[in-house]
């Protein structure tokens, strides 16, 4: 079996929203956030206090981007991927790597320095100047929309499963009133997938058995 430690509407949906899509079956394991401040017996199972973490046999995972790539692999044949025989091959790795690296990356200083810090650290300077970063980069996603449904290979791939994640952060952070038409409409094509929606209902589910309150979200 399969076990995916989540945090409510944390980049472990990433991994949680694949296995929706590939109808694998899991084991949905709900910590507060963040966990290591909130669940110190953590630490034990993962020493990085980070979410997402992935345990599926004698395999341990701590990176989202990365896991959807596994599970892609390991646990497929499924039309999620996009193989090394396929011209799409580089963009889809392209995206991938830029869900994290590049997209998340700026949202989680904009998170930290305008809601997580105690009031006294906060910092609208570090919190605006990130804001900004993620926006330019995200024209790469605006691009790539202009004339697609999704960003490559002509289908839904786990690329838009990666991005489609940081526009979900997006949108709970605050985010999203900035978003181009093509990336507003992209995003509302995803949370219209089954997978996506399953996904959103088993999070809401587990945190409810698990007596884990949802985060609040701005």
């Amino acid at each position: 079996m399969i076990t995916l430690y989540h945090c409510d509407a944390a980049r472990s949906f990433r991994p949680l929203w694949m296995l929706e899509e590939m109808g694998l079956s899991y084991e949905l394991k709900m910590l507060p956030f963040p966990p290591r401040v909130f669940a110190k017996d953590y630490l034990g199972i993962n020493p990085l206090g980070t979410i997402p973490f992935l345990i599926d046999g004698e395999t341990r995972m701590t990176e989202s981007s990365g896991i959807c790539h596994y599970l892609g692999i390991k646990h497929g044949p499924t039309p999620l991927m996009v193989g090394p025989e396929d011209p799409p091959y580089g963009a889809f790795l392209n995206w991938m790597y830029f869900s994290d690296a590049t997209l998340t990356f700026p949202q989680t200083l904009v998170l930290r320095y305008s809601q997580l810090e105690p009031e006294e650290r906060r910092n609208p300077q570090v919190a605006g100047d990130y804001h900004k970063w993620f926006l330019g980069r995200l024209r790469a996603v605006e691009a790539a929309t202009a004339n697609a449904e999704t960003l490559c290979a002509g289908r839904f791939t786990a690329a838009d499963i990666v991005i489609g994640y940081a526009l979900r952060l997006a949108d709970n952070i605050g985010l999203a009133k900035d978003f181009g038409p093509n990336v507003a409409a992209y995003w509302a094509r995803l949370q219209q997938r089954e997978g996506f929606k399953r996904a959103v209902a088993a999070e809401q589910k587990a945190g409810v058995e698990q007596n884990v309150a949802p985060r609040v979200r701005a």
